[in-house]
């Protein structure tokens, strides 16, 4: 069975603001995104937009026991769910299945601090560093701080409570958490899921995690296509779910279909020169690319990676404009693809494009590429 999968909900959050409306005008804008260049100098991040949490988590014990990415996903999840016309049936919330893609928690800075610091004079760097591990984080750490606790906290505010599965692994994860999600749908599996992800950037630890492998932009912010060799990406709070559900679920609940997402493909590759171009040459085919009106590319502003992304689109789609989504919501690394999803879908909906390719290419592994159709 294929089932055609259709888009009936989006909540959006990132710097640009919440909901569709502000995140098509920063599409459709010139203007540079809302970014803090002075925060975290000389790392530059593109913050979460001032948020009344009380619309969508309306208790403050919830709020408080959430960190910032758990806060940020709730909410857009709680916008999907409007937007779909379901945040008042009950009975279709818990019947409502769940993926989520999402990173880690946020780290104890002093014990962290501590053992960068020990690291530096270690006889033994790594014996140092697991005897410190074991000793000096307090054992609730990983516990309170599960990736899964984002999909615990949309169950527990939102009342979806069928069955939840979470993805960790940075780009790769959001490209197949709506490749699993798409899949069980049009295999008639189930008839409803909500897909989608968060990202707090305004973190110490995440900035030096990414510095450390050389990935992170420097200073002021730069159009992702035009950072060059000393290029890499600036990090965006965000977070953005889909509501997906067959085309005859959909019509039968008298829901609008805001565009169908038609594939999603996902790769794998070992890095070498060539490679990313080689493996978007196959997902491209594999997700049905035929001749989009707009191309959305996650592309990171790493160098090398995202110069041959930019000749390939190049190739690929002659002449069609491409718009990085960098440059209008930061990097997300999980929510890279939901987000790009979303705003493809936002784009069909508007009447703006009939077909919108997506591309995710990872700052150190991981592609896909995605289709969005009018409905």
């Amino acid at each position: 069975m294929s089932r055609a999968v259709v888009v009936t909900g989006l909540g959006l959050v990132s710097c640009a603001g919440e909901g569709v409306e502000a995140h098509l005008s920063a599409l459709d804008g010139a203007a540079a995104p809302r970014t803090d260049t002075d925060t975290f100098a000389p790392y530059p991040v593109h913050p979460a937009p001032p948020i009344v949490w009380d619309g969508q988590i309306p208790k403050r014990s919830d709020q408080r026991q959430m960190e910032a990415w758990q806060r940020l996903g709730v909410y857009a999840a709680g916008l999907a769910l409007d937007a779909a016309g379901v945040k008042a049936d009950a009975a279709f919330r818990q019947a409502l299945h769940l993926v989520v893609a999402a990173g880690g928690g946020e780290r104890d800075y002093a014990v962290d601090g501590a053992i960068l610091t020990g690291l530096r004079d270690a006889a033994d760097p790594g014996a140092y560093l697991n005897e410190r591990l074991q000793n000096d984080l307090r054992p609730t750490l990983f516990l309170a701080q599960l990736s899964n606790l984002l999909a615990g906290n949309i169950a527990i505010v939102h009342g979806v409570t069928a069955a939840s599965r979470t993805f960790m692994g940075e780009e790769s994860a959001g490209i197949d958490a709506l490749r699993i999600a798409r899949a069980r749908v049009a295999s008639g599996q189930i008839d409803a899921i909500l897909v989608g992800g968060s990202y707090s950037a305004e973190r110490p630890d995440v900035l030096v995690i990414h510095e450390m492998g050389g990935f992170l932009a420097r200073d002021a912010y730069r159009p992702v296509f035009r950072r060059g060799a000393t290029g890499g990406f600036i990090l965006g709070s965000c977070a953005a779910f889909l509501m997906l559900e067959s085309e005859e679920h959909a019509a039968a609940r008298g829901a609008r279909a805001l565009a169908r997402l038609e594939g999603v493909a996902s790769d794998r590759t070992r890095r070498a020169p060539g490679s990313v171009a080689g493996s978007l040459d196959g997902l491209w085919r594999q997700a049905g690319i035929a001749a989009p009106d707009r191309v959305l590319s996650a592309a990171t502003g790493v160098p090398q990676i995202t110069a041959e992304e930019q000749d390939t689109l190049a190739r690929l789609a002659p002449g069609t404009p491409v718009r990085a989504l960098g440059d209008v919501v930061g990097h997300g690394l999980e929510v890279a693809a939901p987000f790009g999803a979303a705003l493809a879908v936002a784009l069909t909906a508007a009447g703006r494009a009939r077909e919108v390719a997506v591309t995710v290419v990872g700052h150190r592994r991981g592609e896909g590429v995605l289709r969005v159709v009018s409905a």
